[in-house]
């Protein structure tokens, strides 16, 4: 595989760690987080903590927006 001009995996600073903030709940944690769910709405990204995925499964599995919740 062909890598283009300056991409490469050792260039540049290390990346700071991302902080993921829940879309619904407000919670705050270092990213990544392996409960957490993301979503695609409106073409932004959207997280949800491990609490707020659980009690709205059904919503997220039938791809309603986080809004109708």
């Amino acid at each position: 595989m062909t890598s283009l001009p300056g991409d490469s995996d050792n260039s540049g600073p290390a990346a700071e760690p991302q902080t993921l903030m829940c879309a619904h709940c407000g919670t705050a944690a270092a990213a990544p987080q392996p409960l957490w769910s993301c979503s695609v709405e409106n073409g932004g990204r959207r997280y949800f903590c491990g609490n707020c995925a659980r009690e709205n499964l059904r919503a997220i599995e039938s791809r309603l927006d986080s809004a109708r919740w």
